[in-house]
């Protein structure tokens, strides 16, 4: 399994600004150590820096140029929770080239299973603007990449991120050619994601929104995953399966209020895996969130472990409230 990092994650510290942010480079230390004890085989690269051609595939010039010129001035604060040293806009650059680097491995049959373990997040950077942690939208412009370089016709995005990604979503929102799905707590940042936001114009009903209500554990997410989201990959067939991979649903997590363990992510990720072994496409994904470093490790080895075969997609029955309003919708839309 292809996994893709870069030292200069490490050097993107928006605690020098903000010494009690969340985000900080132990995050990835943690995941280092787990992958390690876990003796897991890995084919590992140093991610590349996206060009600014790249990011320009969904971000505008003026926002490129804003995070350069911020950064090379020292950095500074962008919002409330955004931050930017120095060392950032190289952090952001591989986080972007690394998805990328990514795509083409799996696009070009080189891989069938990839992993970006790089930082800062993407999720939920529009075009125009850094929000949330995330500067560059890492996924969205490793898709659009996809599209306009590598002869995909259609990719599909599972964001598990316990926060809605709502950069991905406003950046694919008129379109057809990427499905954008998304289960995440309602009520937290960005307050987006509402069910019935199906997207607009050309692209209505290729956003899929599954908020979950706080407190949502195993039973509630595994139960979309497989009776929502497989359906759906089944009926759209993409050429491509992306997950905006966070584990901020960990019940460990402090900036959210659901309850999955490491071994919830494990299997959710089997039921990913296992849909596209059935669709014969490849399956890469991007680190967004997860915020308490020992169980974010364990949770992104365990996921990485049955994104590369481990274990079984176990099956179980829909969840009684939240599974039924959701197909309710989206059953006029998609083959459930």
């Amino acid at each position: 399994m292809l996994y893709i990092h870069h030292p200069a994650s490490l050097r993107h510290d928006p605690q020098a600004l903000s010494p009690d942010h969340p985000d900080h480079p132990r995050r990835l230390e943690a995941i280092e150590a787990a992958v390690r004890t876990a003796g897991l085989e890995l084919t590992r690269r140093a991610a590349p820096a996206a060009t600014e051609a790249e990011l320009a595939l969904v971000h505008s010039d003026r926002h490129i140029a804003f995070i350069r010129r911020l950064c090379e001035s020292g950095g500074g604060q962008i919002d409330d929770d955004t931050f930017v040293g120095p060392a950032s806009f190289e952090a952001a650059l591989r986080a972007a080239g690394g998805a990328c680097e990514m795509v083409r491995a799996l696009t070009s049959g080189q891989e069938r299973r990839g992993f970006c373990a790089l930082r800062p997040a993407g999720h939920h950077a529009e075009r125009d603007c850094a929000m949330g942690f995330c500067l560059f939208n890492n996924i969205a412009v490793a898709a659009e990449l996809a599209i306009r370089e590598h002869s995909v016709e259609k990719v599909m995005i599972i964001d598990w991120d316990v926060h809605h990604g709502n950069g991905t979503a406003e950046i694919f929102r008129h379109r057809p050619d990427v499905l954008v799905t998304s289960i995440h707590q309602s009520g937290l940042f960005p307050g987006t994601g509402a069910l019935a936001d199906a997207g607009s114009g050309d692209g209505r009903g290729y956003t899929v929104n599954l908020p979950v209500p706080p407190g949502s554990g195993e039973e509630i997410w595994l139960s979309l995953v497989e009776y929502l989201l497989v359906p759906i990959g089944r009926d759209y067939r993409p050429e491509l399966l992306l997950i905006s991979a966070g584990f901020d649903a960990h019940e460990a997590d402090p900036l959210a209020d659901c309850r999955l363990d490491a071994g919830a992510f494990a299997l959710i990720a089997c039921h990913v895996r296992d849909l596209a072994r059935e669709l014969g496409v490849p399956l890469g994904a991007v680190l967004e969130g997860g915020y308490a470093p020992e169980a974010l490790g364990e949770s992104v080895a365990v996921t990485l472990s049955a994104l590369d075969g481990a274990g079984e997609a176990e099956s179980a029955a829909p969840d009684q409230i939240v599974t039924p309003r959701a197909a309710a919708r989206l059953g006029q839309r998609w083959a459930l």
